[in-house]
């Protein structure tokens, strides 16, 4: 039996096809996402250096966070809504380490923590190759509560020891952010709680195990207890000294490791399942228009 030529060429076409398909990881799920570094070539961080010389680096974290949420919930959240602001403008998004600062969780399986002396160096070296490359203005977000104070010290060695221009996130948008609609929780609400549930749910909703969410048992020290109302209330002196003893590796003695205060490792009273995804994602328009009103500003008063 004689085979037409167009038959021949669709059946070869089909065999090919098939067996480009049987030769692809089925685990990869990703898209290529615009301006993230690990998902570019050489030709385009070229390009994009004609355009921008602003990098977003994200730290983040890989430690509990309850029974629903994934280790890596801070780097993963950091790293999503540093991606969500560089498809609004062009800035960089560099992520160098998952690890972050995390001593008080590691009662919990699956954390790691890294010293702040290491967490500095690696991203001081990070950005000094950037900088080699031509990239001048970095911004830190942090998106891990423990490295607030390495972050900070990160942005002032940048500015004090390279040739690059650091600015802080947090401080950097504040300005900018219009009022959140979020109702303030009656109970303490933080790590692992309705807020990181909420925003996890928008940022990486396959990764969120709601079903598995179950309300903690605390035991904090007794005079942390005590002062539980005006720490919720928003008191700023409660706050600070709450927050200066709570949540400190075991190793401390002072009895606030996650272990020590909570049954499941949130550090808080709420359910988590009242977290929601309309939540996460109002916080998450909110902090990139910021982000975005920021940017558009440092670009108006660069080198002016």
């Amino acid at each position: 039996m004689k085979l037409d030529r167009p038959f021949v060429i669709g059946l070869l076409t089909l065999v090919t096809s098939l067996s480009a398909s049987a030769q692809t990881n089925p685990l990869w799920k990703q898209e290529k996402v615009k301006n993230y570094l690990p998902h570019m070539t050489v030709p385009e961080v070229q390009e994009f250096l004609t355009k921008s010389d602003i990098v977003i680096i994200p730290l983040g974290a890989l430690e509990q966070h309850g029974n629903h949420l994934p280790i890596g919930t801070d780097f993963i959240n950091g790293v999503e809504r540093c991606k969500l602001i560089a498809q609004e403008r062009d800035v960089l998004v560099a992520p160098i380490l998952m690890a972050g600062q995390s001593p008080y969780h590691m009662g919990f399986a699956g954390t790691i923590t890294l010293s702040a002396e290491t967490i500095m160096q690696v991203h001081l070296e990070a950005v000094e190759s950037l900088i080699r490359h031509g990239f001048r203005r970095f911004i830190i977000m942090n998106a891990h509560g423990g490295n607030r104070a390495i972050s900070t010290l990160l942005v002032d060695q940048i500015n004090q020891t390279t040739k690059g221009v650091a600015v802080s996130f947090g401080q950097a948008i504040g300005p900018f952010l219009k009022s959140s609609n979020a109702e303030r929780s009656s109970v303490l609400d933080r790590h692992g709680g309705t807020g990181e549930t909420s925003n996890s749910l928008y940022l990486m909703p396959n990764l969120v195990q709601l079903d598995k969410a179950v309300p903690a048992r605390l035991t904090l020290p007794e005079h942390l207890q005590e002062m539980l109302p005006d720490v919720v209330a928003g008191e700023p002196t409660a706050l600070m000294l709450f927050l200066a003893e709570g949540l400190k590796a075991e190793e401390t003695g002072k009895g606030t490791s996650s272990a020590e205060m909570s049954t499941t490792g949130v550090w808080g009273e709420r359910d988590p399942k009242e977290g929601t995804a309309a939540r996460g994602e109002a916080s998450a328009q909110r902090m990139v228009a910021g982000a975005v009103a920021f940017i558009d500003k440092w670009n108006e008063l660069w080198r002016k």
